[in-house]
């Protein structure tokens, strides 16, 4: 069951991608990343009964976690900025590499050959995704240079991403899903609107609240991190596997890209989906 929730989570945040685009047509990032984790907190709400009861200490693993989303998503926005596309996607590839070293490291999970099989077809695919040549000669041909601090921005997002992985499989152990969720949303949006009060970043408020792409990320997010949080939940679950199964997502922006947004020049992608579709599946044998 825990597969098909990861897999559930995967198919989502690569939904969740698309939408995201759509609502940073109309606002900006900062107002699309508030809003969308205040909705998201007002929609987990109903649950807030189910909530209390988590022991003091509890409270600072669980900010941990959201301070560690918090400053992950900062970072990924302001490096994508400046660096060309291509090369942000290959170092995108070190979150999958950091989750598994997390994994093996922390929780002394054991790669089976089944597992690291996997894990080299999906790198394979992400890698071959993000480093196509004509990209890649494009980057290179632009003379633009990248400063090394954009450069350890990406790492620094991927690296937080993976602790946030592997704080859900350690608070899961302790608390309920309905737990682990209420407060990290509650967390992270106070993070987001400290972040603007001291900022004093104009928020274009009407403008946010009217837009619908927003309302439907908040809901992907409230059902993905659900999923997510159960299946951490369960015995038996590995991060080393979830890890794999959460790349579904990358496949779904691919296929997206073919069939809803009509792009050309997609069968190098298709390719490169085949192939992580290939590591998931032999991932979790």
């Amino acid at each position: 069951m825990w597969i098909w929730l990861v897999l559930l989570y995967g198919v989502l945040k690569g939904v969740r991608e698309i939408v995201k685009k759509k609502a940073l047509q109309e606002n900006s990032t900062i107002e699309v990343l508030f809003m969308y984790t205040f909705l998201s907190f007002v929609m987990v709400l109903p649950s807030a009964r189910l909530s209390v009861g988590v022991e003091p200490h509890f409270y600072f693993y669980i900010a941990m976690k959201s301070f560690a989303i918090f400053l992950a998503w900062m970072f990924s926005f302001r490096a994508i900025k400046r660096m060309p596309i291509s090369l942000y996607g290959v170092l995108d590839l070190s979150r999958v590499l950091f989750a598994t070293m997390l994994g093996v490291i922390v929780l002394q999970e054991v790669l089976g050959v089944f597992q690291v099989a996997g894990l080299l077809f999906v790198s394979a695919g992400l890698l071959l995704l993000k480093y196509h040549p004509k990209n890649m000669q494009a980057a290179v041909g632009s003379g633009e240079a990248v400063e090394v601090k954009y450069v350890v921005m990406a790492f620094a997002s991927c690296l937080l991403n993976a602790v946030s992985g592997l704080l859900d499989k350690l608070l899961m152990q302790s608390i309920t899903s309905s737990q682990l969720q209420f407060w990290y949303l509650l967390f992270l949006t106070l993070f987001y609107l400290v972040f603007i009060l001291v900022t004093k970043t104009p928020v274009n408020w009407r403008r946010t609240v009217c837009n619908k792409w927003i309302w439907l990320l908040s809901f992907l997010i409230v059902v993905a991190d659900r999923a997510l949080f159960v299946a951490n939940g369960m015995e038996g679950s590995r991060i080393t596997v979830m890890t794999l199964l959460k790349q579904a997502g990358c496949v779904v922006t691919i296929l997206a890209g073919k069939f809803l947004f009509k792009e050309k020049n997609t069968a190098h992608k298709l390719v490169c989906a085949a192939v992580i579709i290939t590591g998931i599946v032999i991932g979790v044998m």
